[in-house]
């Protein structure tokens, strides 16, 4: 089988985690030999604002007070764990990320650079009021009201964009899934359309 590149995409708490480690069973199931390279931009952000170095600290604060995180870090979150860990023998999730249409073009060139043709991009929609109820159910620690109602608002100006950008370009398979189903259903639907 050929190296594989999917990119999750949708609203806060849409089950892009719960589906990406879905695909990488499915993915290691039908291929053995080949490992997956998962990439999640939050677990990354949320052990990065862990550090006390200057910019550490100042992803913190923003982390605090609810604010989006600049560009420039955002791409260093997955880009730091791409170089590290690329193997062409590896296929590659990126879950959340791109988040922003620019970011979205820093990953173009980034598979231009490696060679990776035809990625996937899985759009897990959910309404809303879907994605609020799920997240307030799911108690974590950024999971206050005001952060989730912000977290939604950036989707739309912000990642609406993106799903845009991907739907419209041919070097990528876009494939969109509603997400308002039983898990074993969303995953069914994906992989039929793999």
């Amino acid at each position: 089988m050929n190296q594989k590149t999917f990119i999750l995409i949708g609203r806060s708490g849409c089950g892009k985690g719960t589906q990406g480690a879905l695909i990488a069973k499915y993915l290691k199931e039908i291929d053995p030999e080949r490992d997956t390279l998962y990439i999640t931009s939050g677990a990354e952000f949320r052990e990065f604002i862990k550090g006390d170095s200057a910019t550490q600290k100042l992803s913190n604060a923003l982390y605090a007070a609810d604010k989006l995180q600049p560009e420039f870090l955002s791409v260093y979150m997955w880009i730091n764990v791409l170089i590290k860990n690329y193997t062409e023998k590896k296929h590659l999730i990126f879950d959340g990320a791109p988040r922003r249409r620019h970011e979205a073009g820093v990953l173009d060139s980034t598979f231009g650079f490696y060679s990776l043709e035809h990625p996937v991009v899985i759009n897990i929609d959910v309404s809303e009021k879907w994605a609020t109820e799920r997240l307030e159910a799911r108690h974590r620690m950024d999971d206050k009201s005001e952060d989730i109602a912000k977290r939604l608002a950036w989707y739309n100006t912000d990642v609406v964009p993106t799903i845009e950008y991907y739907k419209n370009n041919p070097r990528y398979k876009f494939v969109q899934i509603n997400g308002e189903r039983g898990i074993e259903e969303i995953h069914n639907e994906i992989i039929s359309k793999l």
